[in-house]
């Protein structure tokens, strides 16, 4: 049965993993209550303390709302109003990381103590210590009060997934504390990802082991979601959830964006809401803004960032070796652009390693690959400059068009290489590229994901209205001109490399290039392959087929059903694993794609 048959609506949106069997999600005021009475058992003799440490940009009146509602004899202390720096004082601070530039800042190391008043927070913790009755800190950074203090105490973490955040501030909503609603979506997303969420992230590896119960403040909120309610777990259901995790398949929430190149294969292929004019992004596997969605036995959900299985579980997930070269950060990224019946993408280069780690901190870089998961007969991706290319006369030309003075010719300068279905083109930093329209590309590339210089956005408009930003400069300095047609076409175009053949199973070599650390292999198949994470994560797609299976041929862990089009992680722990169809599958045929980390297998 073709892909292009496959009944629609079997892509999952909204995938699960569980939770110990004999763990449970609560609700409102008996949630809180076993709060209080953790809290009143630590405290013996002593005034009980609650510490709600919350991620920064979670709804704190409304939180602090339901927790009077709940525990009304409780004080509760907002210790951001108490002790936080003033905006000024927190802008002038990261003024170095936020830069002046629309979208690209400079990675902050800072800890979350950078952002309070150290006299004020000592101070505080002086007012809990004497405190005659029970009291409940509340806010991001809570826990440096109380630790400040001799109190036992009990540790909420109030956690919330970046996507979450991003549509609270498309929404209005202001970064941590600053006072910016109305400021441009790519300013407050850059204070996020350079300074906000960095700091916030070191801190709560440091609550992980210590919490006693975790929250979902992304259920909290001015658009609170109808078909959920906040939910609370323990402390201990959440580790031992996470442990679970990292032996065994599985899925990160994907979320859906809309562009102004954006297409309509995902609103059809994957049951998306038809109302919406387009769909441009699916981000399938980026745990650094994904959610997880941890599910009790009778279903309840909690909501938590696909990043904390990272920071808790590294080894488990990611493999020895590629923490070791990575640390706790997820290096390989899956996602769909969709441009069937919409337009080009930007043209664009990514920076070279050197220029990303001396200009904006980071440690890798954004390293690319376009895998043709769909394509109309026109399509084309643009990749590498022509033969003979003058650069003085191409420069001058795009500084022409980022000005209006005239359009940019991209065809005169840039190849356009034909693409079909299940081509595969490598994209190396520092190499000029862009997917044509009526093209449904799967993503392989490396995490680091912002760090996109526009070179040319063909006149357009963003979906605010304002000119999407083009940056020539930066670009400029990481083209690397010799990737020209010839070079490109050798070493970039359809690369495709016969491992094995053992029946019905051919396992292929499809990239990426030696210059990038991304290993990638293609298995066809009609009844079943068998993989090992050889020690090292593995990233995968069912690019062909309907439905399959992951199954572990020791039993370690149920069978897990994907469908076609859904990116999966099968977790360096596993091991050996199966992939096979299912009693359900009608296809005669399947296909997935497999990323990995070159040089990071048992095997390497």
């Amino acid at each position: 049965m073709p892909t292009d048959t496959l009944p629609i609506g079997r892509y999952e949106k909204q995938p699960t993993v569980p939770l110990p069997a004999d763990a449970r999600v609560l609700h409102g005021a008996p949630a809180w209550t076993l709060v209080a009475d953790t809290a009143a058992a630590k405290a013996g003799d002593r005034v009980p303390l609650i510490v709600v440490d919350a991620y920064p940009g979670a709804d704190l009146p409304l939180l602090a709302k339901a927790i009077a509602g709940a525990l009304p004899r409780w004080r509760v202390v907002d210790v951001e109003e108490a002790a936080a720096l003033p905006t000024s004082a927190i802008d002038a601070r990261f003024a170095d990381n936020l830069t002046d530039d629309r979208v690209f800042g400079v990675l902050s190391h800072a800890t979350v103590d950078a952002f309070y008043d150290t006299e004020h927070l000592d101070k505080l913790a002086v007012e809990i210590e004497g405190a005659d009755g029970p009291t409940v800190l509340l806010g991001w950074g809570a826990d440096l009060v109380a630790r400040r203090t001799s109190a036992s105490y009990a540790l909420v973490l109030a956690d919330m997934a970046r996507w979450e955040l991003q549509m609270r501030q498309r929404a209005g909503a202001t970064n941590w504390r600053a006072e910016n609603p109305d400021e441009d979506q790519l300013r407050k997303y850059k204070r996020g990802f350079f300074v906000e969420w960095r700091a916030a992230d070191r801190h709560k590896r440091t609550l992980f082991d210590r919490i006693d119960f975790l929250l979902d403040a992304n259920a909290i909120g001015p658009a609170e979601p109808t078909s959920r309610k906040p939910g609370m777990i323990t402390g201990d259901a959440f580790r031992t959830g996470l442990e679970q995790a990292a032996n065994a398949p599985l899925r990160v929430v994907p979320f859906f964006d809309p562009g102004v190149w954006g297409g309509q294969w995902m609103k059809r292929k994957l049951d998306l809401d038809p109302g919406r004019p387009n769909y441009a992004w699916c981000f399938d596997c980026v745990p650094e803004e994904n959610s997880l969605l941890l599910e009790d036995a009778e279903g309840a959900i909690v909501e938590i960032p696909s990043l904390d299985l990272v920071l808790l579980r590294p080894k488990e997930l990611l493999g020895e070796r590629t923490y070791a070269r990575f640390g706790a950060e997820f290096p390989i990224r899956f996602d769909f652009l969709d441009t069937m019946e919409g337009g080009n993408l930007s043209l664009q280069v990514h920076p070279l390693t050197d220029y990303i780690h001396q200009t904006f901190g980071m440690q890798y870089t954004q390293d690319e690959s376009y895998y043709m998961l769909d394509a109309g007969d026109d399509a084309v991706v643009y990749l590498g400059t022509k033969d003979g290319v003058d650069r003085d006369a191409m420069l001058e030309d795009l500084r022409a068009a980022e000005t209006g003075e005239r359009p940019f010719p991209a065809e005169r300068y840039v190849n356009a290489f034909p693409a079909k279905k299940h081509d595969h083109f490598l994209i190396p930093a520092g190499t000029i590229h862009s997917s044509g329209a009526n093209s449904m590309v799967l993503e392989i590339s490396a995490t680091p994901f912002i760090f996109t210089f526009k070179l040319w956005d063909w006149g357009r408009l963003g979906l605010d209205g304002i000119p999407r930003p083009v940056h020539l400069d930066h670009g400029e300095r990481n083209l690397v001109w010799e990737r020209d047609t010839a070079w490109t076409e050798a070493n970039l175009v359809n690369r495709v490399e016969v491992v094995s053949q053992d029946g019905d199973v051919t396992e292929e070599r499809t990239g990426l290039h030696e210059l990038e650390f991304i290993e990638v292999r293609r298995h066809w198949f009609a009844e079943r392959v068998a993989h090992d994470t050889e020690g090292t994560v593995n990233v995968l797609n069912l690019v062909e087929g309907d439905e399959v299976e992951i199954v572990s041929p020791t039993g370690a862990f149920d069978p897990y059903t994907i469908h076609y089009a859904e990116t999966f992680i099968v977790p360096a722990a596993v091991g050996p694993y199966l992939i096979r169809r299912t009693s359900r599958s009608r296809s005669e045929r399947f296909g997935t794609v497999k990323a990995s980390v070159r040089g990071t297998s048992r095997q390497a």
